[in-house]
């Protein structure tokens, strides 16, 4: 149920210089999905009544993608007046006017905050009738944070930023985290008040607090220990430093239920994965997009998964999976390449060197080594010798060959769409199929091997191979004990 009394605004609006990329800040990826999407998703949790994302640096991506995957989000755009006490406002006009409820502040930069964190200062914003309440942190290194100022009795007093404080402010470890609560009608006779005097010039979010408490509002700062909740993401060295962590975490989560998870330092799952009980991975496994596994299957070493669902028991060694289905019981690789659309049945294979398109491989088929089956319908129970292609491609169009069931086709085939072989058919090794094979029908390209005696003799005299020849013929000519 919708909590009425409750709004969260997401500051998404920064251009994020630091990441040095065309992208925005917000839309670099961890575990799957923009960061943006982690701060969004956990606002939505929330069940508040209003979700807004302020917007500004390259707005029309941003929103796109918010209106794609976060319908409910109201996007509020910032104008020119820099600053994050500048977005909220902004994100605020985005609000009803009549609404007066509690106003929760995020960053789209902050991927790891969960709704626990944010419920319990909510919690604690309303039990103490606070005007605002913001969370903190304490680190080992608070170079670039805003400094928490308290009294010596330990209330809040206010948050100077970095480049405003003073030598002595600078060694406090204690910084903000950029999630605040606030009273929405505080918060907005607040930001009226607050300038850009300061070395940024700019609006600060962070002098709201202070504003408030000059106002007579009560405020406090809650410190939190896990400051990975917190850790906002400036450069690319902070994503990957906290890439890490969250894959850390996962893995965790998913050992914690069930899954065998052999070397988690080298186990790369992303947040959109689904596992069952059961499921080992192995080193060198990266499970990435909308992929499940099934109870009981194994996945590696050395397996890129990708929008893929691997069955009960199945196996997958040393290959790429994009796209693809594979069946109860079956196994894919090593090396192996199965690309969008392709489906493997129960108790198949895809083996050594193979790459699959676009093919739907039956119950019990394989297709063990060194072919390609692009464009394809396998029957069950059907076998595809080594070194096989389905040449689907005339040039212009691209078309289809249908195997039936019980297919014995032999190695070195070319199967030249469309094309289709019968049930129980066989094809002889080195068989270019250009003709449908009737049910049970052996096929075979009519071209009788020919020998030439002695050519090695007359074309290569003075090499090894006509030395290893003469040999054999001599020996082969002399008389035996028999004779």
């Amino acid at each position: 149920m919708l909590e009425s009394h409750l709004a969260v605004v997401v500051l998404a609006a920064g251009q994020g210089t630091r990441m040095r990329s065309s992208k925005p800040k917000v839309m670099h990826e961890l575990a799957g999905i923009p960061l943006l999407g982690h701060a969004l998703h956990t606002a939505n949790a929330l069940e508040a009544a209003h979700v807004v994302a302020v917007v500004r640096h390259e707005k029309d991506l941003i929103s796109d993608y918010v209106n794609t995957f976060f319908g409910n989000v109201v996007i509020a755009e910032q104008d020119e007046i820099p600053g994050t006490g500048r977005a909220v406002e902004c994100g605020l006009s985005a609000l009803p006017a009549n609404f007066e409820g509690a106003v929760v502040v995020t960053s789209g930069d902050v991927p790891l905050l969960d709704v626990a964190t944010i419920e319990a200062l909510i919690e604690t914003h309303l039990a103490a009738g606070l005007s605002a309440t913001l969370l903190t942190t304490f680190l080992e290194d608070p170079t670039g944070y805003g400094r928490i100022l308290r009294s010596n009795d330990g209330e809040f007093i206010e948050i100077v930023e970095q480049r405003d404080a003073t030598d002595g402010q600078l060694e406090i470890d204690e910084v903000n985290a950029g999630v605040y609560v606030f009273d929405a009608s505080a918060l907005r006779q607040a930001l009226t008040q607050i300038g850009t005097h300061n070395s940024q010039g700019e609006k600060y979010l962070t002098d709201a607090a202070a504003q408030i408490l000059q106002a007579g509002g009560k405020v406090q700062a809650i410190a939190i220990e896990d400051a990975w909740l917190v850790a906002g993401i400036n450069d690319r060295v902070q994503l990957s430093e906290v890439a890490a962590e969250l894959n850390y975490r996962i893995c965790e989560a998913w050992q914690l239920a069930g899954v065998t998870i052999v070397d988690p330092a080298n186990t790369y799952i992303d947040v959109t994965v689904q596992l069952a009980e059961d499921v080992t991975l192995l080193p060198g496994t990266h499970l990435k997009g909308i992929s499940s596994v099934a109870a009981g299957a194994t996945v590696g070493p050395e397996v890129y998964l990708v929008d893929s669902s691997v069955g009960q028991r199945a196996s997958v060694v040393k290959s790429h999976v994009t796209g693809s289905r594979i069946g109860d019981d079956a196994s894919v690789g090593p090396f192996a390449y199965l690309r969008p659309g392709t489906e493997l049945g129960a108790d198949g294979k895809i083996g050594t060197f193979v790459e699959t398109k676009n093919a739907i491989i039956g119950a019990g088929s394989k297709v063990p080594h060194l072919s390609y089956v692009g464009d394809a319908e396998i029957g069950e129970d059907s076998n595809i010798g080594a070194g096989t292609i389905f040449a689907n491609y005339d040039g212009v169009n691209k078309h289809r060959s249908r195997i039936g069931r019980g297919v014995r086709s032999g190695s070195h085939n070319v199967f030249v769409a469309p094309v289709t072989i019968g049930d129980g058919a066989y094809t002889a090794a080195g068989t270019v199929v250009r003709k449908d094979v009737a049910p049970g029908a052996l096929a075979m390209s009519v071209s009788p091997q020919r020998n030439l005696p002695d050519w090695v003799l007359a074309n290569r005299a003075g090499t090894a191979a006509a030395e290893a020849a003469t040999a054999a013929q001599k020996t082969s000519s002399e008389p035996t004990e028999q004779d």
